[in-house]
């Protein structure tokens, strides 16, 4: 096959910040070709985000089930049906992928199915073909890492990948690592019925979130039945007949039928070529300045390749941001302290802005004020527990939010609006929040912090 005439921009990765570019570009009149060895959508629509999700709301459907007595509402849970719930995931997945194949073709961006490598600073080759670009951009992604040592069977020792192609439910499992993958399937598990321990080698449960929300998490896990181990670190795991034996740090064990390794993600960049076409590359990552571009004049890289944030709308924002830069239409650089992150376990945990800790370091005069859910009509009405943490300035701008409770995650809009904007806290607590919602613990919040609270203790 010829190779093609050359486009204004090769995209090496389909994923959300791969795509995100694609499109940008071509509304800004790009010819673009966009190559992608798995599925459009990367990691977030087929194995990430997406499915995740879809099984988090099942498993909310089953507590509700289990609890609707409570209500006056006479349920009760027969059981769970894991092939008609991976239906159900997998309708929703393929409805988003076929939406996105639609957009894709009707930007006109050329969509190549393939392996990819970088042969030069402006092309890349999938087998014979050479597609040349005035810029690269490399959206390659990450993969679910394990330990040195640690070998993913797929059958007993497995990675979130596994879990969502599952067509049972463990009797038990042990989750090593405690970030939001960990926290999230523990999450489903348990609301599936699974006995579920997690394994974390620093002191909390997301240990990265304000100290009061992973406390607050805590409480709820235990209360959920989810057993936790903080502090402890993982030393081997011996698979047997009936599962797996886990050995920590100390010589404890644990036994369970499964170990799930949610450690996190590692970027994929091996063997690539990046580095042979100049690319600076450490410890994986792709090194990029504020716009993204990497040390090749003609290449950037984004997404979970670089070490920013690895969440699928950080990897949007990176997108579409180089497509811009690229464009030299000046866009603004992505302050990613204004990025919200939310962990969709029950409760949900969700922040945007500084911790406590981090407002401390950086040198601020901190001053917190925590509003309890226990004092919000709506939380109440939904039986869930929960608090808004506010990290400010003395006397200055609202640096953070954080929250912990059910839907919290949908709160975060206005937060990261009061966070990015630098609002006061009296600035916040002038707004009148509509009654009874979850969102007026919000505005609770702004109000104590202002002096003047109402639902709440001065």
């Amino acid at each position: 096959m010829a190779n093609p005439a050359p486009f204004d921009l090769v995209i090496l990765g389909g994923g959300s910040g791969g795509y995100a570019c694609a499109l940008r570009a071509a509304e800004l009149g790009m010819s673009v070709a966009l190559i992608e060895r798995d599925k459009v959508g990367g990691t977030c629509l087929h194995r990430g985000c997406i499915p995740t999700k879809a099984l988090l709301h099942a498993a909310e459907l089953a507590d509700n089930a289990r609890e609707g007595a409570s209500f006056g509402v006479r349920t009760t849970l027969e059981g769970i049906d894991m092939p008609g719930v991976n239906a159900y995931k997998d309708r929703v997945v393929t409805k988003l992928y076929k939406g996105l194949q639609g957009l894709i073709k009707s930007r006109k961006i050329t969509y190549v199915e393939g392996e990819g490598r970088l042969v030069s600073p402006t092309a890349v080759s999938v087998g014979d073909t050479t597609y040349e670009g005035r810029h690269v951009v490399l959206a390659t992604g990450s993969y679910a890492r394990s330990l040195p040592g640690l070998e993913i069977d797929h059958e007993r020792v497995i990675t979130s990948d596994d879990v969502l192609t599952m067509d049972t439910i463990p009797a038990s499992a042990v989750i090593l690592g405690a970030g939001a993958i960990g926290v999230e399937f523990a999450s489903v598990w348990r609301s599936f019925g699974a006995e579920v321990t997690l394994v974390e080698a620093l002191p909390h449960l997301l240990p990265l979130e304000e100290e009061s929300s992973s406390k607050l998490l805590e409480r709820a896990f235990r209360k959920r039945g989810i057993a936790y181990q903080l502090g402890a670190r993982f030393e081997g795991v011996k698979v047997t007949d009936s599962g797996v034996v886990v050995t920590l740090e100390g010589g404890e064990t644990l036994e369970a039928e499964l170990l799930l390794v949610a450690i996190g993600r590692g970027p994929v960049s091996k063997d690539l070529g990046y580095e042979q076409a100049g690319v600076e590359v450490d410890r994986g990552y792709v090194r990029t300045d504020r716009y993204c571009k990497t040390s090749v004049d003609t290449i950037y890289a984004l997404g979970d390749l670089i070490p920013t944030p690895q969440l699928a709308h950080v990897g949007f924002g990176e997108g579409i941001l180089v497509a811009e830069h690229i464009a030299g239409r000046n866009p603004v650089p992505i302050d990613y302290d204004g990025v919200p992150r939310i962990t969709y376990s029950e409760p949900e945990v969700s922040a945007v802005g500084l911790t406590s800790a981090e407002a401390t370091k950086r040198g601020y005069d901190v001053v917190t004020m925590t509003y309890d859910l226990a004092g919000n009509g709506k939380s109440q009405i939904l039986g869930t527990a929960g608090a808004v943490t506010l990290v400010a300035a003395k006397d200055g701008p609202v640096l953070g939010v954080h929250m912990v409770g059910s839907r919290v995650g949908e709160l975060i809009a206005e937060a990261q609006l009061i966070t990015n904007w630098e609002a006061l806290p009296s600035e916040v607590a002038a707004l009148i929040h509509p009654h009874p919602t979850m969102s007026e613990a919000v505005g609770e919040a702004h109000l104590a912090l202002a002096g003047k609270p109402l639902h709440a203790h001065g």
